[in-house]
């Protein structure tokens, strides 16, 4: 198995054989045959890769994904990625665009990055695209290569920075799409997670501490972005808020029994300490713990 940095776009176009236009972005266009083997890559660029055919898998830990036709899948600086091809695996074409985060620095795109959280989903969250989709994000790309090739002048930088806002805008669009279509798949998701969720509360939270988003995404094989993403688009509400009200339903069941003391309850529920279980439930319920048991036992 090999290793491979990927943290210049220079290192980038020389690995891959593409045509060096920018020291900062690259537009490249990939069809030929791969040779079999593993390769891991350290990623030190942002990297979205459109994937047109079959022929390579990629590896996040204990993860496969196998690549489906009109794909996308984004990594970010720090990212490191295990890609497997496989004897007898057909001729992978694809386009990718790559740029370095220091192209964006004192930019309002780099304030912006945070928002595509689809660079911290895991490779079998990948975008699946319609052939009109992948056109249209293709038509960008083609403005940036053109730029790319224009005489460089002072406004080069903005105008390949606003294509590439505009290439980030759609693939968020896209997922959103995406989150929206597989509505019977996303609704198991949320019963999985719903379910896992009061086991939890029952039966671990004693000795595992209070319930998070990512315990629950990892439990559910996703990342905590795209869990998140799901559990918004699917519910209206976001995972956490969830899990809070889940806590406080379970909240208001133990305090209901007067056997239990304030701190028995916030034992129960997993905090460490019972200030943090009082300032939990007043900031969800508006009242103390204390309050709550005045008003339901009058």
């Amino acid at each position: 198995m090999s290793e491979i940095k990927l943290d210049s776009i220079k290192l980038f176009n020389e690995h891959y054989g593409f045509e060096h236009l920018n020291p900062m972005v690259t537009v490249g266009h990939h069809s030929g045959a791969a040779q079999p083997g593993t390769t891991t890559y350290n990623f030190g660029v942002y990297a979205i890769y459109i994937k047109e055919t079959k022929g390579c898998k990629l590896n996040y830990g204990l993860t496969k994904y196998d690549f489906d036709e009109m794909s996308v899948t984004s990594f970010a600086p720090g990212q490191k990625v295990t890609a497997v091809v496989e004897d007898g695996s057909e001729t992978p074409q694809w386009t990718v665009l790559a740029f370095h985060p220091d192209f964006l620095s004192r930019t309002a795109l780099g304030k912006k990055m945070s928002s595509y959280g689809f660079f911290s989903y895991n490779s079998n969250e990948a975008l699946h695209l319609s052939k009109e989709e992948v056109g249209l994000i293709q038509s960008v790309l083609s403005l940036i290569e053109r730029e790319m090739r224009h005489a460089t002048d002072r406004h080069s930088r903005n105008i390949i920075i606003s294509h590439i806002e505009v290439f980030l805008d759609y693939c968020l669009r896209f997922y959103e799409r995406q989150f929206y279509s597989r509505e019977i798949i996303n609704s198991t998701v949320i019963d999985r997670f719903s379910a896992l969720l009061d086991e939890y509360i029952a039966e671990d939270i004693q000795e595992h501490g209070l319930p998070t988003v990512a315990y629950f995404a990892d439990r559910l094989n996703l990342s905590a972005g795209y869990f998140g993403e799901l559990v918004k688009t699917s519910s209206g509400t976001n995972a956490k808020d969830m899990i809070a009200d889940r806590m406080v339903n379970a909240a208001r069941e133990l305090l209901n029994d007067v056997s239990l003391s304030v701190t028995q309850v916030s034992d129960r529920l997993g905090f460490e300490y019972p200030q943090h279980f009082v300032r939990f439930f007043k900031r969800r319920t508006g009242h103390t713990p204390r309050e709550f048991r005045t008003i339901s036992i009058n």
